[in-house]
């Protein structure tokens, strides 16, 4: 079996913020939504059904343990759940809280405005609120 890397694109549009049992949890490096990504530690994933029973049954858990953090640190009016890969092969989930007055709503995030970086500061402010809200 093969090791398990992240895929490049991943890696520069992302940042770590934790590791669960199976994924890799990363945070989009886009300040325009609270926007998480969830990255199944398994090499070769590109679909769901890639993952065997047990693994797609901790997946969910773990997107359930990402939304709830999501809820309790932001109070979006709507979680948004989607895994495409239409970009990035690699099997990923995007977590993203959404609001009525954010820059797209109601359509989807991709595509409506480009990305804005955090800044150093922010992004250590961001990073604090979401690992407090992950382990309480």
């Amino acid at each position: 079996m093969n090791p398990w890397h992240l895929h490049p694109q991943l890696a520069d549009d992302t940042h770590p913020l934790a590791q669960f049992d199976l994924s890799e949890l990363r945070l989009m490096d886009d300040a325009n939504h609270p926007w998480l990504i969830l990255v199944p530690r398994v090499d070769g994933t590109v679909e769901l059904i890639d993952l065997d029973e047990d693994q797609q049954l901790t997946l969910t858990r773990e997107i359930a343990r990402t939304s709830r953090a999501l809820q309790a640190a932001f109070a979006p009016h709507k979680l948004n759940v989607a895994a495409l890969g239409n970009l990035v092969p690699q099997l990923h989930v995007h977590v993203i809280a959404r609001y009525r007055e954010d820059i797209a709503w109601p359509r989807p995030v991709w595509g409506m405005a480009t990305a804005q970086p955090y800044s150093p500061d922010a992004l250590v402010q961001r990073i604090r609120r979401l690992q407090d809200a992950l382990n309480a």
